[in-house]
């Protein structure tokens, strides 16, 4: 089996979509299938089984390129002729991937990452928020199988129209991620004392992780707590209890931050998966965070506390309800919870039948798709 994957949603600085991809070829490929990946870049190039085309860089894009004309996407699909093409965005690619299929007689499956008609909604209002809703309908529908991180996304994409749609969670590196990679110099470093609480969050600067929440919460926490920041384009302009590591952070140093500190802290609202709060928890760390999005489904009792969002109040009184509390023993939980449910290999193996019931290799596949 060859299976490609396309997506714009793929820069240096990029999250959840670049780890998935990633960790998705290293497991199918150890497990004998040919994978295929086709993304953005400077120039056309094609190194191992990484195939760019140029793309727009869009400005304050932190890397991220736009592709403009679907014609050269298609053909490239055409040219590798997959027997899978998985598309990760709803935009140029998607519909170039739709073509290729449709030419080369195979199944296309839509993985729909990011909540598109609600986070633009945020922006623009109700009115762009349903003309958006009508767009990702229309489009979805056209695959042969939608992907969605989570139930919330799933039911959300069902109560749109879309049809077919089925649950893949994402997956964490559960040996990168793991409490005994701790950092012992990472409070020195940073000049955070050895007595303080210390809280962290990574991920990129956007409007919807809602960094001005994490920035009150900590003025409501005080001198006792500590708050580590890390990622491009975090403020650095924070109140005396925070420290903001505004850059792009490599996989090796997000981990030890992560297993050296004592709880991640976490106000996203709109996460249609929130892989860093996995990552945390694969880390030996409880959640603090919102109770919205995939952060309810994939936070458990017993690993965390969420409160309401967009309050920076209730945020705090969850941390001390949590510290109050044996937080060891919720990380250790945290870490059980992530291990039974969300390792990569299991992950991806899973996704694997589900592409071989579509192309028909086999008959019988361990599926989740939602009953309408």
């Amino acid at each position: 089996m060859h299976i490609a994957d396309i997506t714009m949603f793929h820069a240096p600085a990029s999250g959840g979509v670049r780890t998935y991809l990633q960790a998705k070829h290293r497991v199918l490929q150890a497990s004998g299938v040919r994978t295929s990946l086709l993304v953005p870049g400077a120039e056309r190039d094609s190194l191992s089984d990484r195939h760019t085309l140029p793309a727009l860089n869009l400005p304050l894009g932190q890397g991220y390129r736009f592709p403009l004309r679907r014609g050269p996407w298609r053909e490239a699909l055409i040219n590798l002729a997959p027997n899978v093409i998985e598309a990760g965005d709803p935009y140029v690619t998607a519909w170039a991937a739709l073509e290729a299929g449709q030419r080369l007689g195979v199944p296309v499956v839509g993985f729909y990452h990011s909540d598109l008609p609600r986070l633009m909604g945020d922006r623009f209002g109700h009115r762009v928020q349903r003309r958006l809703i009508r767009y990702v309908t229309d489009l979805y529908n056209r695959f042969d199988s939608v992907l969605a991180p989570c139930q919330a996304m799933a039911d959300r994409l069902c109560d749109w129209g879309v049809s077919d749609v089925r649950v893949q969670s994402l997956g964490v590196d559960l040996e990168r991620f793991h409490p005994r990679h701790a950092d012992p110099d990472l409070r020195t470093r940073y000049g955070i004392a050895e007595h303080k609480r210390l809280l962290i969050f990574v991920g990129r600067f956007s409007r919807e992780k809602n960094i001005d929440v994490l920035l009150s919460t900590m003025k409501h926490l005080g001198d006792e707590y500590h708050l580590l920041l890390m990622g491009p384009g975090m403020p650095t302009r924070v109140p005396a209890n925070v420290t903001s590591v505004s850059r792009c952070c490599g996989a090796f140093e997000v981990a030890a931050a992560l297993a050296a500190s004592d709880a991640l802290l976490h106000a996203g609202t709109r996460e249609t998966f929130g892989l860093i709060a996995q990552e945390a928890m694969a880390s030996g760390l409880p959640v603090v965070g919102a109770r919205a999005g995939a952060l309810i489904e994939n936070v458990p009792l017993g690993g965390g506390v969420l409160c309401p969002p967009l309050d920076p109040g209730a945020m705090a009184d969850a941390c001390r309800a949590l510290f109050d509390n044996d937080i060891a023993a919720s990380g250790r939980y945290a870490r059980h919870f992530v291990e039974r449910r969300f390792g990569w290999e299991s992950v991806i193996l899973d996704l694997l039948g589900h592409y071989q019931t579509l192309t028909g290799e086999q008959r019988h596949a361990p599926s989740r798709a939602l009953s309408r």
